[in-house]
């Protein structure tokens, strides 16, 4: 029997701290430079690629509050609130 060797991504926790209440998901994804423009922010959500709080987010006016975190690609942006 043959074993196959299977490399696991490792997900980068990526801080980002908010300067408000909330942001909104798809502002999110410029902020972090995930996507280029609002346009490809509104692709990659409406394709299920994107994923809040472990749950697949079709919604690009979410808003992200302290505590939540965001997936995208290998990536997973952990919200905190800016205290200063």
């Amino acid at each position: 029997m043959k074993k196959i060797k299977v490399k696991l991504s490792k997900i980068n926790n990526i801080p980002f701290k908010l300067q408000t209440d909330f942001i909104k998901l798809d502002s999110l994804l410029k902020a972090v430079d995930a996507v280029n423009t609002g346009g490809h922010a509104k692709m990659v959500i409406a394709e299920e690629r994107v994923k809040v709080n472990e749950k697949i987010c079709l919604q690009r006016g979410k808003k992200i509050r302290a505590g939540d975190f965001v997936e995208f690609g290998l990536n997973r942006y952990i919200i905190t609130k800016n205290d200063s």
